[in-house]
């Protein structure tokens, strides 16, 4: 069961970081301020998606399951 949570860990992160790249580019450039807020905000659940995962992973590799 670890290994499917050390699978997903890597591409949760790789989500935030494209949303976050995404929401930057599109402030720096001067976009849609309504674009940027929606992209901020799936980045905030897109992280704590990533948490969740993160701690899931943490937790089945322990060996507690």
């Amino acid at each position: 069961m670890s290994g499917v949570f050390s699978s997903l860990v890597p591409m949760a992160l790789a989500a935030v970081a494209i949303v976050l790249g995404l929401g930057l580019w599109n402030m720096m450039r001067g976009g849609s301020s309504s674009r940027s807020q929606t992209l901020m905000r799936w980045r905030v659940i897109l992280q704590f998606l990533a948490v969740i995962l993160v701690m899931a992973s943490v937790y089945f590799a322990s060996g507690q399951n």
